[in-house]
């Protein structure tokens, strides 16, 4: 048996129990990642010496009788837009291609505090704008399933990760479906927690008011055992909610006899796949077996959903953005030939600002901090930006209003299966609209996971995604793990 098959509660078991120690469990990953990265691509960078090291301390402190914390020795790997002490955090862009931030995120502290190892820091989309983790300035990662395909997006570098074995959980985040669309490509658990359950600080802000960090993972189990570190106040995070976190890890097994299911009409429509509408029927029909009541619903702001999320989150992009100008820090432009013969650096300051950001950002940043920059300026504010906060709130009315008559909501998370690498690259509205049934629990607030509910014809995973009230967590990872409890068929390609 390979320790790195393993979910993350087996590695933790068999660590506590002094049946394997945390450097064996580091050892036999990294030899399974030397096997497996050059096919797949997931990280941008490895921390085998460091992880090394953490694995040997967790081992003396269990030698020495200590209690091990609530990760005791679980290899976790990190998204490379989160914040590592003395680790290059990159967002998968050129212009911080070099950049070591001097701070550990909170996510990351809450796991070295709960002897978690960090192993790596994972590919992604460029600052996370992307659906299929293309758009990195140092190229893009394969999905295990099929290297011919992508993974998703943006945490595609995570998902593949834990996809492939690489890692036992990781870390990823979510802007409008960055953790959940992944995981139905790769056929993982991928949560995104409400937002403010989860502390943003360190997270490198891509659209302030929509990102949340949270777990991707082999089964629901580790998505509630990662939750119940991660979880929590945090005072340096100003939209942080002071509320108390429950054990997401009680009542998992639980009984959802009774529970109301919202199957929303507008999830169903034109541009869903067959193979998908058939897996998520499938295990719909499952959930009534197991006692569950189906319950038609009403999302009608849903077709909104994409238009108002592209102009919302550009927009807060844009200005997330401006602090990237080759001067505090990050990637500065090389003067041109005649300034530098002239013992000049740069003509002047917005010269050096345009050359340096013009080089240091790819494509599809550009793109949409053009956007943001557009819909933010003078005598558009109003049309575009305004008018798509007003529909935000709609939306969650919306969600309000169906949350009265169930208690989750279920449909597709993806209305493609993983789809060939460079296929939609030519044409970004196509891409954008991979994200139709994630982006609305993001202008929402509320919580979503991704489970896989099947296969299609072609052998690739389907998404099922939960939707719930705000800070009810406990609930969806209760609905997910039930349906994981029936059916274990479809699982990370090289789960055993």
């Amino acid at each position: 048996m390979e320790l790195c098959s393993l979910t993350g509660w087996q590695i933790k078991e068999l660590i506590s129990k002094k049946e394997v120690s945390a450097v064996a469990v580091v050892e036999d990953l990294f030899r399974h990642i030397a096997k497996t990265e050059p096919s797949i691509k997931a990280y941008l960078t490895l921390t085998q010496d460091y992880a090394l090291v953490q694995a040997g301390q967790i081992d003396a402190r269990i030698a020495r009788g200590e209690q091990p914390g609530l990760l005791a020795g679980i290899p976790v790997a990190i998204k490379d837009n989160i914040a590592t002490d003395g680790i290059r955090t990159t967002c998968g862009s050129k212009i911080l291609a070099n950049f070591v931030p001097p701070y550990d995120a909170y996510v990351i502290k809450r796991i070295k505090e709960e002897d978690g190892i960090i192993i790596g820091k994972t590919n992604l989309d460029e600052f996370a704008m992307g659906s299929s983790c293309e758009n990195s300035a140092f190229g893009p990662t394969a999905n295990p399933r099929d290297v011919s395909r992508v993974p998703g997006g943006s945490s595609g570098g995570s998902a593949a990760a834990v996809a492939s074995d690489m890692a036992c959980m990781a870390l990823g985040s979510d802007t409008g479906g960055s953790i959940r669309q992944p995981a139905a490509l790769c056929g993982i658990t991928g949560l995104k927690p409400t937002y403010g359950c989860v502390s943003r600080y360190g997270l490198v802000a891509f659209a302030s008011s929509l990102d949340q960090i949270g777990p991707l993972t082999k089964d629901t189990r580790d998505a509630a055992l990662l939750m119940n570190v991660i979880a929590g106040y945090d005072k340096q995070d100003s939209t942080s909610v002071n509320r108390p976190v429950p054990d997401f890890t009680k009542g998992l097994d639980g009984e959802i006899r009774g529970l109301k299911i919202g199957v929303p009409k507008e999830y169903f429509g034109q541009g869903l796949n067959e193979d998908i509408r058939d897996a998520v029927n499938q295990t719909l029909s499952a959930y009534e077996k197991l006692g569950a009541k189906l319950v038609e619903v009403s999302l009608p702001h849903t077709n909104y959903g994409i238009a108002t999320y592209y102009i919302i989150a550009p927009s807060e992009a844009c200005s997330n953005l401006a602090r990237y100008d080759g001067i505090h820090y990050g990637y500065r432009a090389t003067p041109a030939y005649a300034e530098a013969s002239a013992g000049r650096d740069y003509t002047d300051l917005i010269n050096m600002y345009s050359k340096s950001r013009s080089e240091g950002f790819g494509h599809e940043v550009k793109r949409r901090i053009m956007l943001g920059t557009f819909a933010l300026s003078s005598g558009y504010y109003e049309a575009y930006y305004n008018r798509a906060l007003k529909i935000r709130r709609l939306i969650k009315q919306d969600f309000d209003a169906a949350f009265n008559k169930v208690d989750v909501i279920m449909g597709p998370t993806s209305p493609i299966a993983a789809f060939k690498a460079g296929e939609k690259l030519a044409d970004p509205l196509q891409m954008y609209l991979c994200d139709v049934y994630t982006v609305t629990a993001n202008l929402a607030g509320i919580p979503g996971i991704s489970i896989p509910c099947g296969l299609t014809k072609e052998k690739l995973p389907v998404g099922l995604q939960i939707l719930g009230k705000a800070f009810d967590e406990a609930t969806l990872l209760k609905v997910a793990r039930a349906y994981e409890n029936v059916n274990s068929k479809h699982q990370a390609p090289n789960s055993k």
